[in-house]
């Protein structure tokens, strides 16, 4: 029993690393898109709006909350 509990905790707190390393890569991508992108000014701005909650949540540990906003403005550029 307390090796299962273990386990689960060792699993659960890998994937908070795993998502902390997934934000600088997203927010790369999003500069790469914005770059080429035609997207309407009221886009770009609700993009920019994305990705600032998102890299705040990423600064303050809540990389969940980060990969969901950052995917969230990738999406509107079509990523």
């Amino acid at each position: 029993m307390k090796t299962t509990i273990l386990a689960a905790a060792i699993v659960l707190a890998g994937s908070g690393a795993a998502f902390a390393a997934q934000c600088p890569s997203i927010m790369a991508q999003i500069d790469e898109a914005l770059a080429a992108s035609t997207a309407d000014d009221a886009t770009k701005a609700e993009v920019m709006a994305l990705y600032e909650t998102g890299k705040a949540a990423h600064e303050a540990g809540d990389h969940d909350a980060s990969v969901a906003d950052l995917n969230a403005a990738l999406a509107l550029l079509g990523g």
